[in-house]
């Protein structure tokens, strides 16, 4: 929430950011290599272990072995907000991204300035690696944004946004920002090679990884082997079609385990797999409520999967929701580093209830969402309760986001408040907000608090 003694530090230009190790961090030898798998608009219920559809035993088994939320959520309901959150552990409008990214007609992009979990890790000793679409912010003729490189990657082998011209022989790769011409085979696959190719060439390093993988699939154009969309329908069919992709990113991450168990990793490295929001299915998001770019929650609830052998426990499902925000505070609690000082962290650390030592999670904050194409544009999360709110301010609700209008978003505020209570109601039909009139008072006030502070960091691009 807003923390008035930092406002006044950054508002004197006094303030600077700062990442200190622990007291007593994981030695070198025990520290875990470190995956993050990232699905792009994969639903809640898509899952076999999710009780959805495809068939995804990879997964599953990763799920079985660790821990498995029933309740995780994206940052964000669109592409690059999500990624951003991901990457700080911040809101991202904190970290300058408003919504997802036109690279070529915005000057949008993550801040530089912000500490990303590759730097967090890089201090660390870890060799740090990205792998899929990036969807960020990258250089262009007329603007120079950052890179990967630039936020802590050593490497990277990826696309700016989508796979093109489909997830079958992509065209728009690049490696280290050099384009790379069409590659034969579909994207999750091509995905895994590179990250192995680069394994293999790790073993020569006496160092940590952090890989941070994040595949196209199945965000349209979406294509996937005809073996394996037969099996679920026609090969005409975009549902069958939709599923295939996500089998197909299944068998690629078991490549990719096959590789870290043949070169005896495995056991010491932690895997954690989501999706950066809802589906735009709204039947892949079960019963919920909403689909991709909606602050519903089927517009973000996703998967949430931690395994780490020896360490996180087999439980499943754990019910107190949690989300990727807070990846990056959890990574830093299961390493016992410290999380970076100076900035707020919107994230919670979920390490001890990951390993046993906390029966819930001690959250500092309501999880908050804010997307200026959504209606509602606004949602918090508190305990079992769902707040939503439309702004009180004309906003067009475009696909394409306007930088223009960022002063209207940092000024304006909130009307026609909805609530719900998850456990009785979780696919928000029916609004209580007349009924708890206390409880509505108390939520928005914490609503109205997130906001201001958030609002009061993001950048406003039509400055820079």
């Amino acid at each position: 929430m807003t923390n008035p003694s930092i406002i006044q530090i950054i508002a004197a230009g006094l303030f600077s950011v700062l990442i200190t190790a622990g007291p007593s961090p994981l030695l070198a030898s025990d520290r875990p290599n470190i995956i993050v798998l990232l699905s792009d608009d994969l639903g809640a219920y898509d899952l076999s272990s999710y009780g959805g559809p495809v068939e995804t035993p990879t997964l599953d088994s990763l799920a079985n072995s660790g821990a498995r939320f029933k309740e995780f959520y994206a940052p964000a309901t669109v592409c690059s907000p999500s990624r951003a959150s991901l990457l700080t552990g911040r809101h991202h409008i904190r970290s300058g991204v408003y919504s997802w990214i036109h690279n070529s007609t915005q000057k949008s992009h993550l801040l530089e300035e912000e500490i990303t979990l590759a730097e967090v890790l890089k201090q660390q000793g870890y060799s740090t690696a990205h792998f899929g679409k990036w969807h960020l912010g990258l250089p262009t003729d007329e603007r120079d944004k950052p890179s990967p490189l630039d936020h802590g990657f050593d490497y990277w082998f990826g696309t700016e946004n989508n796979a093109e011209p489909s997830h079958r022989n992509p065209v728009n790769f690049l490696r280290d920002g050099e384009p790379v011409g069409e590659i034969e085979g579909y994207s999750c696959q091509i995905v895994v090679d590179d990250a192995n190719r680069w394994l293999d060439d790790h073993q020569k390093q006496d160092k940590p990884f952090f890989l941070n993988i994040w595949f196209h699939e199945p965000h349209l154009p979406i294509a996937a082997p005809d073996r394996i969309v037969s099996k679920y329908g026609d090969l005409s069919d975009r549902a069958a079609i939709y599923s295939g992709t996500i089998d197909n990113t299944d068998q690629a991450i078991a490549r990719l385990i096959e590789k870290l168990k043949a070169l005896g990793v495995y056991e010491n490295t932690l895997i954690i797999y989501s999706s950066d929001n809802g589906s735009y299915r709204p039947e892949r998001n079960g019963e919920l409520r909403g689909k991709k770019t909606f602050n519903w929650e089927g517009g973000i609830r996703v998967p949430g999967i931690f395994s780490w052998p020896g360490h996180i426990l087999a439980q499943n499902p754990l019910e107190d929701p949690a989300g990727i925000i807070d990846i990056l505070p959890t990574v830093c609690g299961l390493l016992n580093i410290e999380k970076p000082t100076g900035v707020h962290l919107d994230g919670t650390d979920l390490s001890a209830y990951l390993t046993g030592q906390a029966p819930t999670i001690q959250r500092e904050q309501p999880m908050f969402w804010h997307l200026q194409m959504s209606r509602p544009i606004v949602a918090l999360r508190d305990g079992n309760y769902s707040l939503v709110a439309d702004p009180d301010y004309d906003l067009p609700a475009d696909n394409y986001f306007q930088e223009a209008w960022i002063p209207r978003i940092k000024s304006g505020g909130y009307q026609n408040y909805r609530l719900y209570d998850l456990s009785k109601d979780p696919n928000q039909q029916h609004n209580i907000a007349s009924e708890y009139p206390e409880k509505l008072e108390k939520l928005k006030a914490k609503l109205n608090a997130i906001n201001e502070s958030i609002m009061h960091d993001g950048v406003n691009w039509n400055e820079k």
